[in-house]
């Protein structure tokens, strides 16, 4: 069992580590909101400022302006850039709780007759708002906590600074604690959303593959297929080829079901194992996802002991041939027990340029494919070739 640690809210750091995505797109959203936040209580106090009202004088303007530019400045950089500042959203969150904490000691120190006010407000928003770690949240506050109370004590009374002392330590008391337990909560979320989806992809992985051979079922392989027929290249060569074992039944009656089994297995095998080293076949069977703008080649079954490839990634009719004879020959050469070599008929049709019907596709290659058994079986013909032996 991994070590909980204090300095994790109460979890290990892997299981922290493992958050670390959400914990950053978090942290944006809340940079953002709470940047938003800062630059209408700017701009107020800018307004209040130029027209010396409610105890805000005019020569404080140039301070308020200056941080209503730095606010405006962080929102464009945040809004113009998501990417980069989710990524390195913990300096940005760290440049912002600069940016609070100065502001708060400024505003502190502007006004030496009166306790402060806006830094504790901004020590509990970012207690509240952040997810850090425990030690460097400690560091950075009492980092900034002593600034303050030194500027405190060095320019206001000793009543006023003692009474800042007393605010920001009963301040620091709730907010740290409430970090602590707010921060907990919020990664227990991410924890138990990261097991949702876990979830999700085991079942969905389930649901695309086929038990028997690990190759994608009828469902998801046309799914995936009209998709990347969409998302295909100009004049890129794409085929479509059926295979069905031959005398399959036999086998069943002769040597078994488990032996049936067996075979379908062997030749799903060989059919994952020829487009790979055909360097066509890059599924992701991990998490169950395909780039369908690379040329992949996707390989299902169907059902019983009918199999579809959607190949990808050859330039020729030769070249794809080449390929599936290499696969016809594997079959041939098995041997194992009684058996003396899986025996399979292959039915190939070419995808024209802008076809996306694989209704149609699929009719033209179980043409093929009813071609190839008529003529002996146990060999490959393609659709424009009905009745050629190859």
């Amino acid at each position: 069992m991994l070590h909980k640690s204090f300095i994790y809210y109460g979890y290990d750091k892997e299981t922290y580590l493992d958050c670390k995505e959400m914990i950053r797109s978090y942290n944006r959203k809340n940079a953002l909101i709470m940047n938003g936040w800062f630059l209408v209580v700017n701009l107020l106090y800018l307004a209040f400022s130029s027209f010396n009202m409610f105890g805000v004088s005019i020569e404080q303007t140039p301070f308020y302006a200056l941080y209503t530019v730095l606010a405006i400045a962080y929102a464009l950089v945040m809004m113009f850039f998501p990417k980069q500042t989710e990524t390195h959203s913990t300096l940005f969150v760290y440049i912002l709780m600069a940016g609070m904490f100065t502001y708060g000691v400024f505003t502190s120190i502007m006004r030496p007759y009166m306790p402060a006010s806006m830094y504790l407000v901004m020590y509990m928003l970012i207690n509240l708002l952040f997810i850090g770690n425990v030690v460097r949240m400690i560091v950075l506050a009492f980092l900034s906590t002593t600034i303050m109370l030194i500027s405190s004590f060095a320019l206001k009374t000793f009543s006023i600074a003692y009474q800042d002392l007393y605010n920001t330590l009963m301040v620091a008391l709730l907010s740290g604690g409430l970090h602590y337990m707010f921060q907990k909560s919020r990664i227990s979320q991410f924890v138990m959303y990261q097991k949702d989806l876990q979830i999700q992809r085991e079942l969905e992985i389930k649901s695309s593959f086929d038990a028997l051979t690990g190759l994608l079922n009828r469902g998801r392989f046309f799914s995936i297929a009209e998709k990347a027929l969409t998302v295909k290249a100009d004049g890129e060569y794409i085929s479509l080829c059926l295979l069905d074992l031959d005398g399959f039944k036999q086998i069943n009656d002769r040597l078994g079901h488990q032996m049936g089994d067996k075979v379908i297995q062997i030749a799903g095998q060989i059919i994952t194992e020829t487009i790979d080293e055909a360097g066509i076949f890059k599924t992701n069977r991990i998490t169950s996802t395909w780039d369908l703008t690379a040329p992949q080649s996707l390989a299902g079954r169907l059902g019983g002991d009918e199999f579809i490839i959607f190949m990808r990634g050859k330039k020729t009719r030769a070249q794809t041939l080449s390929v599936l004879q290499k696969m016809l020959d594997k079959m041939n050469a098995v041997r194992f027990d009684s058996l003396e070599g899986i025996h399979a008929s292959f039915g190939i049709t070419e995808m024209s340029d802008g076809e996306s019907d694989m209704d149609g596709a699929y009719s033209r290659a179980d043409a093929a494919l009813y071609e190839s058994k008529r003529a002996g079986k146990n060999r490959i013909c393609f659709f424009e070739e009905m009745g050629d032996k190859v």
